[in-house]
């Protein structure tokens, strides 16, 4: 099993095409110590070998080639890019990227940070964010969301996949406030009362303010044994959130 989670927006008219929406799990028992699972991180100190095998195991699972299988040089940035096919070379820096292309999945790798996936069937645009603290405070969703307005969506919606809950994200006093200056809603207290960031909260508030209708899947990621969490285990891999435009007659080669 290769997914936690997974959705297909259906085709709702002959000239709309469907999207499938996934977040990948541990739960394939491959790969060693702290990346036991199905590692797809490539910059956490796993056998590059192994790596490469999840990969194609996440793509063989989407029926997508290899190439077709997007990954971005993640820097916690504001940057977002547009995909047009698979990368000429290495992947580019960014935390966010957007394709009108059908059959590419866009992946976006996380351990704690909030998966973000943006969608609109009915225009053929999606996106895919990696959105932590970081992200959040630089308004990368938002970006990622007008960018796709700019290429043609029109009706948005988004998936935000399980991220480490506010109750497990204790954070010093000033950086909670520093985030709640940019998103109010990110202000929270740990389970044991000390200041702490739902970041996760922050960006459905970002959401809402760009009139994007949002699904939350449940799971903490530091209390979920079936996901990756920098914050339980610090040394570990990562799993991912990926949405794919699929096209009319299936599968792309």
């Amino acid at each position: 099993m290769v997914f936690f989670w997974r959705a297909t927006v259906p085709a709702s008219a002959p000239a709309v095409r469907s999207v499938e929406l996934a977040v990948t799990g541990r739960l394939p028992r491959s790969g060693r110590g702290p990346y036991a699972g199905l590692n797809l991180g490539g910059h956490v100190g796993d056998d590059p070998r192994s790596v490469e095998r999840n990969r194609r195991q996440v793509a063989d699972a989407l029926q997508v080639p290899r190439q077709r299988l997007l990954f971005l040089e993640q820097v916690h940035g504001g940057t977002v890019v547009q995909a047009d096919g698979p990368w000429d070379g290495d992947a580019p820096e960014a935390d966010g990227v957007v394709t009108t292309v059908p059959d590419l999945a866009l992946a976006v790798l996380v351990a704690d940070c909030v998966p973000v996936l943006l969608h609109d069937a009915g225009s053929g645009v999606v996106g895919a964010v990696h959105a932590g603290r970081p992200g959040m405070m630089a308004g990368i969703v938002p970006a990622a969301v007008r960018r796709m307005r700019a290429l043609g969506a029109t009706q948005v919606r988004a998936v935000l996949g399980p991220s480490v809950c506010a109750g497990c994200y204790e954070v010093p006093g000033d950086l909670a406030q520093a985030a709640a200056a940019v998103s109010p809603a990110s202000a929270a207290r740990s389970r044991s009362g000390t200041p702490a960031i739902d970041v996760a909260a922050g960006v459905a508030e970002q959401l809402a303010a760009e009139a994007v209708p949002v699904q939350r899947i449940g799971g903490c990621t530091r209390e979920e044994q079936e996901l990756y969490s920098y914050r339980r285990e610090a040394t570990t891999g990562r799993f991912a959130g990926v949405v794919v435009l699929r096209s009319a007659s299936g599968v792309a080669g």
